[in-house]
């Protein structure tokens, strides 16, 4: 143990010191800096960071164009300068909106509380579009929920662009004690699909935060306190369909408020929120017995959501994901008829001490009755609770424990974890360990991944347990209680300096799948290759064979998988995929073959519209090796943003069956945002379902099947910030 801890620390050693050359002093000014994209004389004071690196396409080669970062402060805010050289005509100035820009970008990256783990990032395009996010767990992951008070300008010039950028120190949470912070510098080219950093990374995993530069502070620690506070209320005006020519009117009001009362706390409040500016969930085809996964969208649920997440997840490779303890689309949940279970309150609180990070989440649902072919069921009133504590340990790494649970009038439903995470910069051990309750009963879960990516190896090994009796239903998402699963699989990596193909990656392993329903393990082989090329462009091929077993029916199992991506110019990205499998379908109790394809292309029409579609065909077979039906479905979306901040997007979602020759559904949506001012909105949104579910006429005579309106709403929001 002690020859391993040793290797831990000494890795990290290796890892802090590759840009310990890579330094600036943070140089105070007496007056703020004008946020206009004109360099003032004030920025000759401050340090120069000049020497850039490219990691893509041609990694380590010398940058195509010049690019000088700089950082300044007032004792309210800290100020960044990015300046690019380039041919005018090369610069791409995409209007946009917030988080969805396209266009030369360059970022702004700190490590406010030196731990190496963490770091906001502040994005400007060169048409002065903003975005901004947190990197997590070594910048393996994103949180791009996070949204702060930040000013930012472009200005274009014939020899290149400028941005300027002021983070005020309320905006942001920081170690006041510290004498250093981690920064670092990031500007992407997209007529060079060069992609270029400060600080230098090893080409095989990516950016890392334990390798940022050091932004040493000169005679000046910021201190600011203030009240911190932002206040959001919320007006809102809804219009429900209720049957032909009949609607209901809603208004309404709501308040949410963020509050930091120190560096080490934030409290977030909402009341009576209304979520009715997301779209609704994209179709999906499901043919397992488990049921289906949807991401969760909900601002207030997303924001901060990062502290409730367990150690390891890695979003590079994908390869491991812990169990999901913690499921907010549980909370307000929809209901069989379609309604809504309302949220009436909920309140989150988080922040960190020294080297531990602590979260709190509470919320309370109303109560909704609801039918279900006519027969009447109520979802009682429900009190929601999360509590997560975690500590960085051995510089990088970290350890945790999570408890999240849910109380009704009848029901005491739970889960206790306790997580963590070994890292370096090409490698990850991650573990997860869970105790569900359910009133009286109970039972074990747990994960764990080593996940490693060098630059001529790769390898992951995963396993998951889950026992008969974790029911964690009602609190997250855990489907398969009564499996236990283990997949090992590596392979050599080839990375060429120059020419069209820049990597390959070839890997073998297998497969070990039980379920305790089954009785029998099933045990799959897999072999897979992956190249990727200079131009955006890429494919990888998966083999997948063994034996299974589904339902006392033993079988051979295959599978193929086939997917590309590609992004030939700054206009156009899309991928497609497809497969091929011998499983069996639980939708329809019998042994077949199941055939998938899919894509989605998205084109910048023009600076001001984006167009796209997803598009996909599920192919069910019979056992007698013949196509049995093939569900099709595509979402169109058209987004038009006129100007910065303000987008409005309509999409169509639409499912055809071949069997019955008719679209059986269509979801149509149109929504209107605008950014009127940081963190204030407009919203206009407007959606409507179609399908062909049972309808009754005014006697109760059940009617023919027709295309008919289910549910449509309008809604009409107002979000402004008080900002104290």
């Amino acid at each position: 143990m002690k020859n391993v801890l040793l290797l831990l620390f000494l890795t990290s050693i290796v890892d802090a010191a590759q840009n310990e050359d890579k330094k600036l002093t943070l140089k105070k000014i007496l007056q703020p800096i004008t946020i206009d994209g004109n360099i003032d004389e004030a920025w000759s004071l401050a340090d120069s960071a000049t020497d850039f690196f490219q990691t893509q396409p041609y990694y380590g080669k010398e940058p195509t164009k010049r690019t000088v970062g700089k950082v300044l402060t007032t004792e309210e805010a800290i100020y960044g300068l990015i300046v690019c050289y380039d041919d005018k005509s090369n610069i791409q100035t995409n209007t946009g909106k917030l988080d969805d820009f396209g266009g030369d970008v360059v970022s702004l990256m700190i490590d406010t509380f030196g731990d190496k783990r963490t770091a906001y990032k502040f994005a400007v395009t060169a048409s002065g579009v903003r975005a901004d996010c947190r990197l997590l767990d070594d910048a393996r992951n994103r949180d791009y929920s996070w949204d702060g008070v930040w000013f930012s300008a472009a200005k274009v010039y014939d020899w290149g662009f400028v941005v300027e950028m002021e983070i005020p120190y309320r905006s942001i949470q920081y170690d006041e004690n510290l004498e250093s912070w981690g920064i670092d510098f990031d500007r992407w080219i997209p007529w060079a699909k060069e992609d270029l950093y400060w600080c230098t990374y090893e080409e095989s995993e990516g950016q890392r935060i334990s390798k940022f530069g050091t932004l040493k502070f000169d005679e000046f620690r910021p201190s600011i306190h203030g009240m911190n506070l932002e206040i959001y209320p919320v007006a809102i005006s809804k219009a429900t369909y209720l049957r032909e020519s009949v609607y209901k009117g809603e208004p309404n009001a709501g308040i949410d408020i963020f509050y930091n009362p120190s560096q080490s706390l934030t409290f977030q409040l909402t009341a009576n929120p209304d979520f009715a500016q997301i779209e609704a969930d994209p179709f999906s085809f499901n043919i397992s017995r488990y049921e289906t996964y949807f991401e969760e969208r909900r601002p207030f649920f997303t924001q901060g959501n990062e502290v409730f997440m367990p150690s390891g997840r890695e979003r590079n490779t994908g390869f491991y994901r812990p169990l999901e303890l913690f499921y907010s689309r549980r909370i307000g949940k929809k209901l069989e008829d379609g309604s809504e279970v309302p949220l009436e309150v909920g309140t989150k609180a988080f922040g960190r001490i020294q080297d531990w990070e602590y979260g709190g989440f509470l919320a309370m649902t109303g109560e909704r009755d609801f039918f279900v072919d006519g027969v009447k069921g109520h979802e009682p009133r429900a009190y929601f609770g999360s509590v997560r504590l975690k500590r960085q340990v051995l510089d990088n790494s970290s350890v945790g424990f999570l408890f999240v649970g849910k109380q009704t009038a009848t029901d005491n439903n739970g889960v206790l974890d306790i997580d963590g995470a070994f890292r370096s910069s090409d490698w990850q051990l991650s573990y997860q360990l869970a105790r569900s309750f359910k009133n009286s009963d109970g039972d074990y879960a747990g994960s764990t991944g080593f996940v490693m990516f060098s630059e001529d190896l790769f390898a992951g090994v995963r396993g998951r347990y889950v026992g008969s009796n974790f029911d964690i239903n009602e609190v997250g998402f855990v489907p398969w209680r009564g499996t236990a699963e283990l997949t090992a699989i590596g392979g050599p990596r080839w990375y060429y300096k120059e020419g069209y193909i820049k990597a390959i990656l070839l890997y073998i392993g297998g497969i070990l799948n039980h379920e305790k329903v089954d009785a029998f393990t099933d045990r799959l082989g897999v072999l897979g290759f992956n190249m990727q090329l200079r131009d955006n462009w890429g494919y990888e091929i998966t083999f997948l064979g063994g034996r299974s077993k589904d339902l006392d029916k033993e079988f051979g199992s295959y599978e193929i998988d086939v997917s590309s991506w590609f992004n030939p110019s700054p206009k156009w990205n899309g991928n497609i995929y497809g497969g091929y499998q011998k499983t069996y379908n639980f939708s329809r109790n019998y042994l077949a073959f199941y055939s998938w394809l899919g894509s989605y292309f998205s084109w910048h029409a023009l600076d001001m519209m984006d167009l796209g579609t997803s598009f996909n065909a599920f192919v069910e077979g019979n056992p007698d090796n013949k196509i049995e039906d093939i569900t099709y479905n595509a979402r169109p979306f058209v987004s038009l943003t006129p100007v910065n901040d303000l987008n409005m997007r309509v999409y169509f979602d639409n499912v055809y069956v071949r069997s019955t020759k008719r679209i059986e559904r269509i979801i149509a949506g149109l929504l209107f945002s605008y950014s009127f001012l940081p963190k204030s909105w407009i919203y206009l949104a407007v959606n409507e379902i179609q399908d062909r579910r049972l309808e009754h006429d005014t006697f109760g005579n059940v009617l023919l099947e027709r295309m008919h309106t289910t549910a449509r709403a309008g809604v009409f929001k107002l979000k402004y910030l008080y900002y104290f």
